[in-house]
């Protein structure tokens, strides 16, 4: 058996939905979104020129931000 098969044949075994899609649960998905693209943007220039003292802020303020997204996902 390939995956594919394996993974049909498991499911219907222990009565699991093939196709689960994760939805973000009590956030504002599209804003947080939002807010990341401007922050990328920030860093590109940052990157850009040598000024390197705002980088690390501007790389942690993405990623907890990516966190949020990943903790409300269900």
């Amino acid at each position: 058996m390939n995956k594919d098969h394996l993974l049909k044949g498991l499911c219907t075994a222990l009565g699991l939905d093939m196709h689960v899609h994760h939805h973000a649960v009590g956030i504002d998905k599209t804003a947080i979104k939002a807010r990341i693209r401007t922050l990328q943007k920030q860093r590109d220039a940052i990157l850009a020129s040598k000024e390197r003292k705002e980088l690390s802020s501007v790389l942690r303020q993405i990623h907890a931000l990516k966190r949020t997204i990943r903790r409300a996902t269900v």
